[in-house]
Formats: structure tokens, sequence, C-alpha cells
């Protein structure tokens, strides 16, 4: 993967201090894997035309189902917890009391209750692919931005397919931006805040200002050939690099990431967060529901973010009157700036963590991993939302009505971007053609039949 704001590499005599690594690293910028007459066709074919895109919203720690989305009033008062479930915009959906927000929304929107399945690993893997983390392909799965990047590029050739905002954390994998897996680096996520400040944003120490002196990327280019290796493993060098070069010298990219572009009334909308991170989890970094409207709306298939973390053993409720009405304020803004932009039929929001929390609350008044179900929220993709899917028991432990895995969710967010999960393959490292899903799973037919 390619990673803007990265630390200034060590010289190694290529000329402006790029290293092979370097420039392996802008070779394997995921952009679709589009040769440049398909990356010169998209351009001329597509233009301002609209394109199907999907924002993936991970809760780092696994976020309470019960405090959220499915409030279990009749419950006793150690599973019952302290929040008031409010009516929404919906007949009969109730929401917690801090999502006030998402209540007026909701005819935007569907809770999935039911989701099953789940590992009890603190990771976004599954979240972010659809597969369980165990009985893999040679090079694993690939993450649903990577297999959009591959199969249908970004909408723009100018910015990449597939981009993750999720900064570093303490718990590595929750800093997880989706894998590309045996699709291989070329559909790796293009990663933006894996360093510092965006006024910091270099490639292996060249500034952008630097990039677009093109007599000296020429030069580093052709000293690259000059000494690139024999092995065979850079075929197709020209293709990526100048896909990579036309990323970061164009100002289309810059320009979605910097909201002094944007309307300060709609900066205001998203609110401020708070950007230090939280013991080993993520920082709430508001403004990343907005540049990741801004990114799909500039070109970009798919975009991840991680907010917050939610992994509260202890204090619970605390940390939610925190979070909650931080993630209402972002979630809302972003639901409602794609319906009023018109994107609320190409671009389709998922929100969830990796797994939920006990119905029982613990001796610290925190909630404990509970993988056995999960909720999941949709907006946007011309689906039918409005709706809540599945039930849980009375006590929020178990499925009651209609499981649902990620797979299910995953197969109906690639069918309202125009993939069939019964058709589209993609082989692996053996050749092997692998489906997007699960072979049988299929999309949920409340929301896309």
């Amino acid at each position: 993967m390619l990673t803007l704001l990265g630390p200034r590499p060590e010289r190694s005599g290529f000329c402006d201090g790029l290293s092979r690594r370097g420039f392996l690293r802008i070779g394997s910028l995921g952009l679709g894997g589009l040769a440049l007459p398909q990356v010169l066709q998209a351009g001329a074919t597509d233009g301002a035309s609209r394109h199907k895109a999907v924002i993936l919203v991970f809760l780092p720690g696994g976020a309470s189902h019960q405090d959220m989305f499915d409030l279990k009033m009749d419950a006793p008062a150690e599973i019952r917890g302290e929040f008031r479930p409010i009516p929404t915009n919906v007949p009969g959906i109730q929401l917690c009391e801090h999502l006030p927000r998402m209540a007026r929304i909701m005819d935007q929107c569907t809770v999935i209750r039911s989701v099953v399945g789940m590992e009890d690993r603190h990771e976004a893997f599954q979240t972010y692919t659809g597969r369980l983390n165990r009985n893999q392909p040679p090079g694993g799965w690939p993450s649903m931005g990577s297999l959009l990047a591959k199969l249908q590029g970004p909408g723009d050739p100018t910015i990449p397919a597939s981009i993750g905002l999720a900064p570093r954390m303490g718990h590595v994998p929750w800093s997880d931006n989706g894998v590309a897996g045996y699709l291989g680096a070329a559909y790796a996520p293009f990663e933006i805040n894996k360093g510092g400040g965006k006024d910091d944003m270099v490639l292996n120490g060249i500034t952008l200002d630097r990039l677009n002196d093109r007599r000296s990327l020429l030069t580093a280019l052709d000293t690259f050939r000059r000494n690139v290796d024999a092995s065979g493993q850079m075929s197709g060098l020209d293709a990526y690099t100048q896909q990579a070069f036309g990323i970061l010298t164009s100002s289309r990219l810059v320009t979605a990431l910097d909201l002094r572009n944007e309307d300060p009334k709609v900066v205001e909308r998203y609110g401020k967060g708070d950007p230090r991170n939280r013991d080993d989890g993520g920082p709430k970094l508001m403004e990343h529901f907005l540049v990741a409207r801004r990114l799909v709306e500039a070109g970009a298939r798919c975009v991840t973010l991680a907010f917050s973390r939610w992994d509260h053993h202890g204090d619970n409720f605390g940390a939610l009157r925190q979070d909650l009405p931080l993630l209402d304020q972002g979630l809302s803004a972003l639901i409602t700036d794609l319906r009023e932009r018109g994107l609320d039929r190409d671009v389709t929001v998922m929100v969830a963590g990796e797994f939920g929390r006990t119905p029982t609350i613990n001796k610290d008044g925190g909630r404990d991993h509970w993988p056995r179900v999960n909720f999941a929220l949709l907006a946007g993709g011309g689906m039918r939302h409005g709706q809540v899917i599945g039930s849980t028991d009375r006590l929020g432990g178990e499925a009651a009505s209609r499981p649902t895995t990620f797979g299910e969710i995953h197969a109906t967010i690639y069918q309202a971007m125009g993939l069939d999960v019964n058709k589209v393959t993609v082989p692996d490292l053996t050749g092997r053609p692998q489906f997007l899903v699960d072979p049988g799973v299929q999309p949920m037919k409340e929301l896309v039949g």
C-alpha cells in the first residue's frame, strides 16, 4: 500500500531519496488495477458521472447493542442498563435517548438487531471482509474495499479506489483499514492517517509540492528502471507508477481531504470531537465522517473509518454518555448530507463493531465481550429503509428472529453496488475462483430483494 503522512525514509542512492521499497509501494497503490488505457478510458467516460460507493464505519471494541439500538426495558435491572428509549420518526421503532438525531432520520436507516456468527476477536477483519478469520485461502481473504478496487476501480482515475482513514491505535488490529488478501498489494487501501497531520503529507520524505516537479519524477523513475531487479516482480510497473503519480500530482485528492474547501456550515453540522487516542483505542474524529463523504463524492469506491473506542468492560454508561452524542451527530450528519446531495441512492453506509456485549452488567458497571449477537446499521445505497430487521430475546443475548451474518450484509452491499454475488468471482493465488461471500450466502431481500 502507499501511505501518505509517513516517516521520512533512509536515503538509498535513488534520486530524491526514493528507495526501491518506496517505488514498490508506489507501484502497489490500490487504484483498481486498471491498465493505463483503461484509466484513460475511465477518465473519458466517467468524468463527473455518479458512481456507486460504500462508507464502512467501524466501532473498535464492540459497541453495546443493548444500550444503543436494542434496549430491553422489560429485563431485570442488572441487564436493562441506565438508558431510556425514545421514539423515532418511524412508528414503533425506538432508539437510545442519547441518539436523538438518528431517531429523527430513522426512515433513512435500517437497524439489524440479530447479527450472529461472530468471533471473539478484537479486530475489524470480519466487519470488513464478511468472513471468519480462519480457513483462509493462500494470501487471505480480501476486504470489501480491495474487492471493489479490483472489480470496479475508482470513480475518478485520480482518486484511489479504496481509502482508509483509521489512525494508529494502541491495539493495532483496530487500526485496520482493510486487507488486500490474495488480491495482492495493488489493491490494498490507500491509508491517510497513519502518521502526522495533513500538513505533513509526504510520500516517503518527498512533499507533494516536490512531486509536482515532473523532471524530478522522470529522473527518479529512470533511475529506478535502471536498477529494477530482474525477477519479474515489477511487471506492470508503468501502469501502477503512472496511476500513483497521477494521484499524487493531482489536486483532487488533496482538495477532498482539505476541509477548508467545505462550507463552514456543513463542517459545523458534523461537529468537533477529540483527536486524542483513548487508552488503546481510537480518537473521536468527527471530521472523518465529512472527509468520507468528500472522498466518495470525489471518486473513491470504498472509504473505511474507525470511530472512538467501545470496549467498555467498566463504566460502560459513563463512556457511552460521552461517545453516543458524538456518534449521533457525526453519523446523522453523514446520512443527511448524502441525501441532500442526492448521493443516498449511490452511497451505502454501514456501521458495526466486531461483536456485541454481554446482557449482564458486570461488577465494574461494564459489559464484556458477547459474540453471540450484535447489531449493524445500514443507510443509503438505494435500499428500502425505515425498518428493523431481526430481534433478540428478552435479555438481548440471543437472536430470536431473522439471524443475520456479516456475509449477508456484505452480499446486500455488493448487490447495491451492482455486483451479483452468485456470479462474480475473483481468482485467488492458486487460480481458484472465489466468490465475494461464502457460497450460498444471499443478499437480504428485506433491503434489496
